[in-house]
């Protein structure tokens, strides 16, 4: 079974965060919500609470598949301020591992030189902050072992491009009819 640790702080943005879970535990993906706070429970950029399943320190990523970070304000700023998650982060870049974000997210991953050299997308204002990348404009970008997308509203179609990367076309385009997306 694959598996996923989707990171969760304070101010993240809800939307984006919980697609990824939702529509990868409709493919059968094994994912783990992450506290980066020290604490369970958080408040997202919304304040919409939110119970996670773990905090980072009591995490074993050994046979993680994908890291994936959400946007939001100012939850993107604490999951780069998070040492622990940028080391990690750093480690499945060198070891070609997947990592994802979205929406103002992908600034993270620019400010850690994974983009370098990489297609990537991100929420509008924010493509200066991804740092050597080639910037897109299309909604999710796949590049290797790096996948980017814009925002809330492109929340489905990145869990979806998750999906098809951990799982396969055919259980993406399952997903995809289940939740009548298309």
């Amino acid at each position: 079974m694959k598996k996923v640790s989707v990171f969760f702080a304070d101010g993240c943005e809800e939307i984006e965060a919980l697609t990824v879970v939702d529509v990868l535990r409709r493919a059968g993906v094994h994912v783990d919500m992450v506290s980066v706070t020290g604490k369970k429970g958080i408040a997202g950029a919304h304040q919409i609470r939110m119970e996670t399943d773990i905090v980072f320190e009591e995490m074993d990523f050994a046979d993680t598949d994908m890291l994936v970070i959400p946007g939001g304000m100012p939850g993107t700023l604490h999951l780069r301020e998070h040492e622990g998650l940028c080391e990690l982060l750093r480690t499945y870049d060198k070891e070609n591992k997947y990592v994802a974000a979205i929406c103002a997210a992908p600034s993270v991953l620019g400010g850690l030189g994974i983009l370098k050299g990489k297609k990537a997308c991100c929420y509008p204002s924010f493509e200066e902050k991804l740092i050597g990348a080639d910037v897109k404009m299309d909604p999710v970008v796949h590049d290797g072992h790096v996948i980017t997308s814009r925002g809330m509203g492109t929340a489905i179609p990145f869990a979806l491009k998750l999906t098809e990367v951990l799982c396969g076309n055919e259980k993406a385009e399952e997903v995809c009819q289940s939740i009548l997306f298309d």
